[in-house]
């Protein structure tokens, strides 16, 4: 009975602290924060280029026009795929990789991973990265969180799969319903200086119906003030992104040890 009793306060000690390093990481959704804080977590690069990235696709309805835009406008950009989305549209998949476009993983499924524990965390990236590797014969090697919201299980399973995170440093804001070409535009030039990477999205699977309109329609508007600034666009490859730092060693052990989700290979235990 005593033993059991010292199990349970002890137990009850630990699960506050396994909560906030699962959740401390969530504080980088804070734009402002991350930008100055996390350079290489925001996606920072060199001062005379500009990362253009999408997030949500492919969507047969939208990510063509965005690709037919990008190739007259002989830009190059990093696409972060859903796996489901990539699931039911290979051929679309295929055709973003065929034309020179970088493919990042942005999940399975557009769930916040705050909400997930080490195993279903690691299941969800483990599926979306395996999935986008089967359709283009090769293995993304970056990972951008739903909403932008990483979790300490979220770094651990980055660390496992070798999949780098990296958020942005300016969006369109282009999911909302009211939002236009031209308030995208507004939005994105804001906050938009050498060294960025701007996020839009090519599909609505996860936004107001007809929302990337918004985005296909502000694309133009933005790559002319990034020329008009002398910035170069392209993808995140280009961008010359240092790693983005991972927990430290300890952080890790203490997750892995005291979850017992995840094993010594990097694949979830059973």
């Amino acid at each position: 009975m005593i033993a059991a009793r010292a199990f349970r306060t002890a137990a009850l000690a630990v699960l506050p602290a396994l909560a906030v390093v699962h959740a401390a990481p969530a504080i980088s959704t804070y734009g402002p924060l991350r930008n100055r804080a996390l350079p290489r977590l925001a996606g920072r690069g060199r001062p005379d280029h500009v990362a253009l990235t999408f997030d949500d696709g492919p969507d047969p309805r939208s990510t063509p026009l965005f690709l037919k835009l990008l190739e007259e406008r002989q830009t190059r950009a990093t696409f972060f795929l859903l796996g489901t989305q990539a699931q039911r549209s290979p051929g679309l998949v295929r055709e973003i990789a065929g034309a020179g476009h970088e493919i990042g993983i942005h999940g399975r499924l557009h769930r916040p991973l705050i909400l997930r524990g080490p195993r279903g965390t690691y299941d969800d990236l483990a599926r979306a990265r395996d999935t986008v590797t089967a359709i283009t014969g090769q293995q993304p090697t970056l990972f951008r969180p739903p909403y932008g919201v990483m979790s300490g299980a979220a770094h651990l399973a980055c660390h496992r799969l070798g999949l780098t995170p990296v958020l942005w440093t300016c969006w369109g804001e282009d999911w909302r319903a009211r939002a236009t070409p031209a308030s995208v535009h507004r939005t994105v030039t804001r906050d938009l200086a050498g060294g960025g990477t701007i996020l839009l999205h090519d599909s609505d699977c996860t936004s107001a119906p007809d929302a990337w309109r918004s985005a296909l329609g502000a694309l133009p508007h933005i790559l002319d003030t990034c020329a008009q600034r002398g910035l170069a666009v392209g993808r995140l490859c280009d961008h010359d992104v240092p790693p983005a730092r991972l927990p430290r060693e300890g952080l890790v052990a203490r997750v892995e040890g005291r979850s017992g989700a995840v094993a010594p290979s990097g694949r979830p235990s059973r």
